[in-house]
């Protein structure tokens, strides 16, 4: 009787193993995305360094995934292959737009600033009425700083030529608007850090309008750090550990800048075969700032910019779901640090 009860017993084991063991054994991997770039400083540094796996505990396994742009990141998180990222703002409003406020959270800031328009010193262009008839490129249709720049020429009265206007805008990869403007066939380009510092060391390209002037005390979301909204109800203590890792390498790369951007230089060359020189590298730290706010304020702007260029569909939208800080704000707390408004 007592042989037939343990053999029960065991039984009862390998059936429920078999129902919930492989959902326990996916808890102990967290998949994260992120581009091999500057603005992306506290994941490259935090992989590199370890700072993650020392957070996490070594029961927990961290799969990255490279990414060259937002829009193609967001559908690994509607497909349930990221759990975590690093992401430009408008992407991440439109993810959260299209799932219905169900796909994700913006959990975290990464980075301010470092979003430049470079223009040919050749091309005349001085203000904005001069973008009449130019070429200007943007690294994705619908990326962040494409809906900026739709955005700044809608200010001005200016219009897309697909729109029935007078400038020529046209999406590209990063390395395509660097080759195409060092062949001058483009007359400027809106792109992020270090592009910009690429094209003005590379190409000769000079700064027509650094993005910071544009917002209230130079300060916008340019990097957002998101969740899955699933992982987050069912691994908040995984979350949380790596936000805890995320302001721990904030704040080191403000106490030890020259360390970070040897680390972040040697690992853009080694993820990307990118080797950046210093001043290149000197230039594009200097127009932005790493940060784990996610500066709500400019994400409201963003989402309005997106609306009128047409890529958030016809009804105003609510982001008053998007942002949940609450982990963060105790980690900040259990540090004795300023905790973030919403």
């Amino acid at each position: 009787m007592l042989r037939l009860w343990v053999s029960s017993l065991i039984l009862f084991f390998f059936v429920m193993c078999g129902v919930g063991c492989s959902k326990s054994v996916d808890n102990a991997t967290i998949r994260i995305g992120y581009f091999p770039n500057i603005s992306h400083a506290q994941v490259v540094i935090g992989i590199a360094e370890d700072t993650f796996t020392a957070y996490l505990g070594p029961k927990i396994k961290i799969k990255t995934t490279l990414f060259n742009a937002g829009p193609s990141l967001i559908e690994a998180v509607f497909s349930g292959d990221i759990d975590i990222a690093c992401v430009g703002p408008s992407p991440a409003i439109n993810g959260y737009v299209r799932s219905g406020g169900r796909a994700l959270k913006v959990i975290a800031g990464a980075a301010s600033g470092g979003s430049l328009f470079v223009v040919r010193k050749d091309s005349h262009i001085k203000e904005a009425a001069d973008l009449v008839g130019k070429r200007i490129a943007t690294p994705q249709l619908g990326n962040t700083q494409d809906i900026a720049f739709r955005g700044y020429i809608r200010n001005f009265g200016l219009k897309p030529r697909e729109k029935g206007g007078t400038v020529d805008i046209l999406p590209l990869r990063n390395p395509d608007i660097l080759n195409l403007f060092m062949m001058k066939q483009i007359d400027g380009a809106w792109v992020q850090e270090p592009w910009g510092s690429r094209i003005i060391n590379e190409a000769d390209g000079e700064v027509f309008l650094d993005e910071r002037t544009l917002w209230k005390g130079g300060r916008f979301s340019s990097t957002l750090m998101i969740v899955r909204t699933e992982f987050l109800l069912r691994r908040p203590d995984l979350v949380k550990r790596w936000l805890a890792a995320h302001v721990k390498i904030t704040r080191w790369i403000h106490q030890h800048p020259r360390k970070a951007k040897k680390v972040i230089g040697a690992q853009i060359k080694a993820l990307s075969g990118v080797s950046l020189s210093g001043e290149v590298m000197n230039d594009a730290f200097s127009r932005l700032e790493a940060t784990y706010d996610p500066i709500v304020s400019s994400l409201t702007l963003y989402a309005k910019m997106a609306y009128e260029a047409g890529f958030l569909g016809d009804q105003r939208i609510d982001l008053s779901g998007l942002v949940d800080l609450k982990l963060l704000n105790e980690v900040l707390k259990e540090r004795a640090l300023p905790q973030l408004g919403e």
